[in-house]
């Protein structure tokens, strides 16, 4: 059995790992970048090594630091975790050929199925059905294009060396084609170093559905059921569960079957996940579903599998590793209940789902409390900072339930409950996704969020029930019902006005009344009601003074990044949700639209410029303002 681990990662799936090793008795490693000197993955190892400045070209990218590291402590294992070297087939036989022990598939399985064309290719050969497309070598502009025109419209490119929604455009019509190729071979490129790309025919009603399977180095495979990850936004992945919902045993036999064909086809060992795209119109059919791709590595979503098999696959990960057999036999596996997962973004719904970034100078959550109600991943607490060089993942909130119904509703209300500030997350965009008619129904397919984006977005907009909460914190009388009149409070002072302001609007109130469903917080400055995920910030001041806020249309930059795009001029009428610029930052392209209509009266920045976070990029006047 391994004695001491590195974990060849960050974040959440870092300190994750380190659980299970501590559990089983192992020391662990951990390694970071400048960024990420003081994070939580770095003070929960036994011991820790710097590898690099913060970008991760120069630190978690580097394999040859990480081995390094791994000599340097007397570490016997690397985990790769998911992400960064992961699926580096080389990284992978430099680990092995250093002696150390690889905790992962070999090298040869990740590079059957690390392009997703030769995948493809292979699945064909081993009877896994696959989505009619082209796989083929000829690159160029128009063979693609007529290639797609074959298939039929819509059609989906993807990057061949993709993974996580990366290097991925859905194209309607041929019109767009050539737009959306070359948007997603920079954005292949940047993330990949590839920008080849292949062709698949779009499903008109697409369900996400993929197997975790598990193989060892004895020849056994088995497959831990599926997962439903349906619930994306621009291809990533944002409510996963397991089961997957409407699946019939005889549908779920023949898709398991398929992925455990697709693993002994590579002759895989380790933890895997075989995703398949479901075309869903008539239900899911086991003649309607087709491979899509294979992940080698542990997933994200990882955790619902776990919940509803009562399996810790970081476990099977370390003893597989070790050479040991599975743990259990196929006939051994069952499903237990109904899990399901949230991935907690440090994102702005409101601004696009533009990235957040700095220090966590307040987190908690209804588990800070009673851990009894749920699971919590996390990489970061309170005082820690959310990073601009790395994925924006603040936490991935999991329940397990009896049934899909309940676990929604407890989803929902450790959602509602999370208190974030001054970090801007996507709770309650996710909480709002939860309480649809048609999610609660499993009327589900991968469109299901953009279709209803504007409903789903939650309005920044306080109602008078909410500048009454912030009354209420601001006077400290937390009482939900109290109902004696102004002035007078049993075992209390009179009540005094609090003068709030907002955006640009101020009011003096009597806090009277909180909500029952409503948090609060209060800083030096700000007095803060979370309801639903939500936040929503108000400033103190003094009664008879005024409060000035920043200007409401400043478009800033949320992180360093470079600007690829402007699409208006000074003086420009613009309308509100219009694009203005677009900004490459994290690997991927970022909208920056308008806030309201009105006009541009101050542009920063143009095509090429680089900006760092924070840095003001293009100003909008409001039209109300403009006319007066």
């Amino acid at each position: 059995m391994i004695t001491k681990l590195l974990i060849a990662n960050r974040g959440e799936i870092a300190c994750r790992i380190m659980r299970t090793a501590r559990r089983m008795g192992i020391a662990t490693v951990a390694v970071y970048s400048d960024a990420d000197a003081k994070a939580l993955h770095v003070r929960s190892a036994d011991e820790a090594v710097h590898i690099g400045p913060s970008p991760a070209a120069e630190s978690y990218l580097v394999g040859a630091k990480i081995i390094a590291a791994a000599k340097e402590t007397g570490a016997d294992a690397i985990h790769p975790g998911y992400g960064f070297l992961s699926e580096n087939a080389d990284f992978a036989r430099s680990v092995i050929a250093a002696g150390l022990i690889w905790v992962g598939p070999k090298p040869e399985s990740i590079e059957a199925m690390g392009l997703k064309d030769a995948a493809k290719e292979r699945m064909i050969a081993a009877g896994v059905p696959v989505t009619p497309g082209y796989l083929g070598e000829d690159q160029s502009v128009e063979r693609l294009a007529a290639e797609a025109d074959k298939i039929g419209f819509p059609v989906l490119i993807k990057a061949v060396a993709g993974g996580g929604g990366k290097g991925m455009r859905k194209v309607d019509d041929a019109a767009e084609f050539e737009a959306a190729l070359q948007s997603c071979r920079r954005e292949a490129t940047a993330s990949f170093g590839n920008d080849q790309v292949l062709l698949e025919k779009w499903i008109t009603s697409p369900r996400h559905i993929e197997v975790q399977v598990f193989g060892d180095s004895h020849g056994n495979v088995v497959h831990l059921f599926e997962r439903d990850c349906s619930l994306q936004r621009r291809h990533q992945k944002v409510i996963e569960e397991a089961p997957a919902p409407g699946m019939d045993e005889a549908t779920r036999e023949a898709i398991c079957a398929a992925a455990v064909r697709a693993a002994k086809a590579v002759n895989y060992e380790g933890a895997g996940t075989i995703e398949f795209i479901a075309d869903a119109s008539e239900g899911l059919r086991a003649d309607r579903i087709f491979f899509m791709e294979m992940n080698t590595r542990l997933q994200v979503e990882h955790p619902v599998t776990e919940e509803i098999t009562g399996v810790d696959l970081v476990e099977w990960q370390l003893r597989v590793a070790s050479g040991e057999p599975l743990p259990k036999r196929q006939e051994e596996l069952s499903i237990n209940g109904w899990a399901m997962e949230a991935r907690l973004y440090a994102e702005d719904p409101a601004k696009g789902f533009l990235p957040s970034t700095g220090r966590l100078e307040h987190f908690m959550s209804p588990l800070t409390f009673d851990k009894t109600l749920g699971r919590m991943d996390a990489g970061v607490e309170e005082g820690d900072s959310i990073s601009p060089f790395y994925d924006p993942m603040v936490a991935k909130v999991i329940v397990h339930r009896t049934s899909r119904a309940e676990a929604i509703d407890a989803l929902a209300n450790l959602l509602g409950g999370l208190e974030v500030w001054p970090v801007r997350t996507n709770a309650g965009f996710l909480w709002n996704t939860l309480g649809e008619d048609d999610f609660r129904e499993a009327k589900l397919d991968t469109g299901f969020i953009g279709d209803r984006l504007a409903n789903l977005v939650p309005d920044e907009m306080p109602d008078e029930e909410i500048w009454q909460a912030a009354a209420c914190f601001a006077s400290d009388y937390p009482t939900p019902d109290d109902t004696l009149p102004i002035g007078f409070r049993l075992n209390a002072p009179p009540a005094r006005s609090i003068t709030l302001s907002r955006a640009g609007e101020t009011r003096t109130l009597v806090g009277e009344r909180l909500l029952p469903h409503a948090t609060g917080y209060t800083d030096e400055e700000h007095i803060l009601v979370f309801e639903h995920g939500q936040v929503f910030a108000f400033n103190r001041t003094s009664r008879g003074t005024g409060h000035h806020s920043a200007h409401d249309g400043d478009i800033i930059a949320p992180m360093p990044g470079k600007v690829i795009a402007v699409d208006v001029t000074e003086g420009q009428t613009v309308t509100a949700g219009q694009r203005l610029m677009v900004l490459e930052a994290m690997k991927m392209e970022h909208a920056l639209t308008a806030p309201f209509d009105g006009t541009v009266t101050g542009l920063s920045v143009s095509a090429g410029s680089q900006v760092q976070v924070e840095a003001l990029l293009v100003r909008v006047e409001a039209a109300q303002e403009n006319a007066a």
